[in-house]
């Protein structure tokens, strides 16, 4: 059997018992199922329940609750616990389920075996309480407020073309965007030749060769199969040429690459994702390839994102679709007030939203000044609405295609491949609802709206923050600097706790993502409190053991005889730092007893502070011992 005789896709229209047990008669490779739940962290289930089981009970997996799972298992603190983990799986057929198959794992036949993915909503005690059913009641939420906000101000600025009346219903137009590094196993290029090819930009776009482009080709032939329609996989701009050995093979590579694919509306968007996510580690695995979806695998080197693109469309009773972030005329005005409204709200209560995007200390290694990853709340929209630009160093582009309406939408580049995006998503829509309302209760003109995302610090506008600006063409990297960043766009987190403490920072902005009910305290707790868990235990099992590598390894390279004045000198600094990160003394703990005694007291004021500077002495033991073993020439 060909890869085209598979089943891949089965629809919501094929969803019901006949059709099923039709296609699961003629796909007998397909031998298991899988109910695809996904927690607050964003990790998907998969077990294996035997094909013949699933048909004997297909009326129970269709109507109702047919598995269940321990929840106590899955990230949901504070709602599955230990004495009450019992969660429900209930079968979501309004989207696609899919066919994975196992590349190495074969029937009598020769076929591959498949496990058909349902993904599904968990259910603990009679509540939602899952990523999915989050993201479904957010923009359910949102649609309804939406519909009554235009009924309300029929006339919205930019919408003058649109009878809101003829409006059927919304579509939440989404896309995620891939980024990866690819490597051989075991293999690791310096980091000062990955820096290198970056600075001087030999990377970007290149041709893929060898492996590398046979598994790039596949995973887009199977993206296709799988009907996620992919549009684009290339060259990244991290990573060094790869080398051929003696048999033609490549070796040494490490490379990062990146995967497109069509937008869709909603949860499927999110679904999509971690399908695409699976099929790029299991074809590149295929090729002897290693992949890393980690925000930054690889200090000093471009980070890998998941720019998220967000739009609002309307469907009309016609069946026309119209997109409400677009104006009447793209040529005079960047944005609808429901666009302005929509890029507003996602800027002003960002740090509500953050926490959620950026969960992670890899999420903020990434987020670095230089590696066209956003550090600062600020966006663009283009040098003149006639004139489309893209401005690579904000957190929120504005997306328009002057020929092509349908286009327009705001590209999120905070998240990483590793950000819950059905979270994410919910959170950006509930957040662009607050400045829609806004902009619609204001009557504001769209050069009006203009003016408000365009103001200065120290105005006064009728939505933002006086003290702070929104908007910028420039370089926020080149053109201010940390203190001017800071004054004008706000000061952001460094740590995930500085994040999550946001939400008792700006209690006005959590409210606004709290607004209809959906995420309410249990699920922020329960959120926080698992990126919490994470992040101290990541401290103490990992990155403290990986830091303690590198002060182990950094050993004196010269003796009194072969030593300079210079190599004394800076071997003095070396010990200095390599005593501040590891060796206690009878005066000071170092940092690493310093960070598991404020873990251990609960103080995480003490452990973020404590955490950061151990990054700065790491960087500086590693700039110091760079520098001195350049000088050691025996």
């Amino acid at each position: 059997m060909g890869k085209s005789e598979l089943l891949y896709v089965i629809k919501p229209s094929q969803q019901t018992k006949e059709t099923l047990l039709q296609l699961l008669a003629d796909h007998k490779e397909v031998q298991f199922v899988s109910l695809m739940g996904v927690d607050l962290a964003g990790n998907d289930t998969d077990e294996k329940i035997p094909v013949n089981i699933f048909l004997h009970d297909i009326d129970k997996f269709l109507t109702g609750s047919a598995a269940q799972t321990d929840g106590s298992s899955v990230v949901l603190p504070g709602i599955a616990t230990l004495n009450d983990a019992r969660v429900d799986m209930e079968v979501d057929k309004d989207v696609n389920w899919y066919v994975d198959y196992n590349y190495e794992h074969f029937d009598e036949k020769g076929r591959m075996v498949g496990t058909l993915r349902m993904p599904c909503f968990l259910t603990h005690n009679g509540e939602y309480v899952d990523s999915r059913s989050l993201l479904k009641k957010s923009l359910r939420y949102v649609e309804d407020e939406l519909l009554a906000l235009l009924k309300k101000y029929p006339h919205m600025p930019g919408l003058e073309n649109i009878d809101v009346n003829e409006i059927a219903h919304l579509i939440f137009t989404t896309a995620t965007e891939l980024e990866f590094w690819v490597k051989s196993p075991r293999e690791n290029s310096p980091i000062e030749a990955l820096s290198s090819s970056q600075v001087m930009q030999e990377m970007y776009w290149q041709r893929t060769r060898g492996n590398v482009r046979t598994a790039l080709e596949q995973t887009i032939e199977m993206l296709e199969l799988y009907g996620l329609e992919p549009e684009m996989g290339h060259k990244e701009c991290g990573g060094v040429k790869g080398q051929i050995d003696s048999s033609g093979h490549m070796t040494h590579i490490n490379e990062q690459l990146e995967v497109d694919w069509k937008y869709n509306v909603g949860l499927q968007t999110a679904d999509n994702e971690i399908l695409a996510r699976i099929i790029v580690k299991e074809v590149f695995r295929q090729n002897g390839l290693d992949i890393s979806f980690q925000a930054k695998p690889i200090p000093g080197v471009a980070g890998s994102g998941e720019h998220t693109h967000v739009g609002i469309a309307a469907k009309l009773k016609n069946g026309k679709v119209v997109n409400l972030f677009a104006p009447a005329d793209m040529y005079k005005d960047f944005l609808s007030a429901v666009g302005y409204g929509a890029i507003m709200g996602i800027m002003k209560n960002y740090e509500a939203i953050n926490p959620f995007i950026s969960a992670t200390t890899d999420a903020f290694n990434r987020l670095k000044p230089g590696f066209e990853a956003p550090v600062c709340i600020v966006t663009s929209l283009g040098l003149a609405p006639d004139i489309p630009s893209r401005n690579r160093t904000i957190l929120a582009g504005l997306i328009r295609d002057l020929d092509n309406p349908l286009a327009t939408r705001i590209e999120m580049r905070s998240p990483n491949p590793y950000t819950n995006t059905y979270i994410a998503i919910a959170a950006f829509y509930l957040a662009a609802l607050d400045g829609i309302k806004a902009c619609a209760a204001s009557k504001k003109t769209l050069v009006q709206l203009e003016k408000e995302i365009s103001k200065k610090a120290g105005q006064k506008g009728f939505y933002l923050e006086k003290d702070r600006e929104y908007r910028t063409e420039e370089d926020v990297f080149e053109d201010f600097t940390a203190e001017e960043r800071s004054k004008l766009f706000g000061e952001p987190p460094a740590t995930v706790w500085e994040n999550i403490r946001n939400w008792e920072k700006f209690p006005a902005k959590k409210k606004v993502i709290m607004e209809g009910g959906i995420f309410d305290e249990t699920v922020l707790r329960s959120f926080a409190e698992g990126a919490m868990i994470r992040w101290k235990t990541e401290l103490l099992n990992r990155l403290i053991p990986e830091v303690r590598a590198d002060v182990i390894a950094a050993k004196k390279l010269h003796d009194a005889n072969t030593g300079t004045a210079f190599d004394n000198a800076i071997w003095k600094k070396i010990q200095a730092v390599r005593n501040k990160l590891a060796k206690d003394s009878a005066k000071e703990d170092c940092i690493f007893t310093e960070i598991k005694k404020a873990i251990e007291a609960g103080d995480h004021d003490a452990v973020s502070a404590k955490f950061l500077e151990m990054q700065k002495l790491k960087e500086s033991l590693y700039a110091l011992y760079h520098d001195y073993k350049q000088n050691i020439i025996d």
